[in-house]
């Protein structure tokens, strides 16, 4: 396994001019990994990775590797338009240190499976996650599809409990939940683990919440809508309140 229980959809600190923070952003990543994160995905979606040119993509990499503890993973998100795009990426995190990759499929591809495919053999030395995020990126991944792509895992982020369960039944790849309304069913039930914006903030609820307690699960329902309401900005304001990080986005996503 890539890793177990709650991983966190690191976010990308900016300063007030929009210059990426790289080591501010290592540095609450390496203070995650106190609080109990597992594992770390860096210029993923609460990344704003839309945002983000190819060398600063390098530098948080790099500087995410540098700061965490061996033996926690770091996941890159190189998800791109293009396969060739995305192989591009994922060989520059590689080599900034990444241990893995996470891809979400590209936008408006009903079958992405010659998508994987390429990319999977452009950086055949690298373990890839396929991602499911259709809010991000439509149409997503058909369930039907996941084990037939050369990827180890998929991350979820749909929130669909339906979904979850044909998943569970079906697929025999390690899975990732990346919404935090359904932990208390994905844990439980026997998922790999999650990965979510809002272990940004609260990883000890989400934690609780994986282990099925209901009363962390539904505090975090609270959560999620807050920091929804204008992701990121939310989200990253509600950090600047509680954890004195710098609050500044470069766009808000949808």
């Amino acid at each position: 396994m890539l890793f177990r229980d709650i991983g966190v959809a690191l976010v990308t600190l900016f300063d007030d001019d929009g210059a990426v923070l790289a080591d501010a952003t290592a540095q609450h990543a390496a203070r995650l990994v106190e609080r109990g994160v597992t594992a770390i995905v860096v210029a993923g979606t609460t990344g704003e990775a839309a945002t983000l040119t190819p060398d600063e993509r390098v530098a948080l990499h790099a500087a995410v590797c540098d700061a965490v503890p061996a033996g926690v993973p770091v996941i890159a998100g190189t998800g791109a338009a293009t396969a060739g795009e995305a192989i591009e990426l994922t060989r520059a995190a590689a080599d900034a240190g990444a241990d893995a990759a996470l891809a979400l499929s590209p936008p408006g591809v009903e079958d992405p499976s010659d998508y994987y495919a390429a990319l999977a053999a452009g950086v055949a030395d690298v373990p890839l996650l396929a991602y499911h995020f259709p809010l991000a990126s439509a149409p997503g991944i058909p369930v039907d599809l996941l084990p037939e792509l050369p990827t180890r895992g998929v991350k979820d982020s749909s929130g669909d409990g339906d979904r979850l369960a044909f998943m569970l039944e079906r697929y025999e790849g390690e899975i990732y939940i990346g919404s935090p309304t359904i932990l208390a069913l994905a844990g439980p039930f026997g998922a790999t683990g999650a990965i979510l914006g809002l272990a940004n903030v609260v990883p000890e609820r989400c934690a609780a919440a994986w282990a099925g307690d209901l009363d962390a699960q539904r505090a975090l329902l609270g959560d999620h809508l807050g920091a929804s309401e204008d992701f990121p900005r939310g989200l990253k304001e509600r950090m600047a309140a509680e954890l004195g990080t710098p609050a500044g986005v470069r766009r808000v996503l949808a």
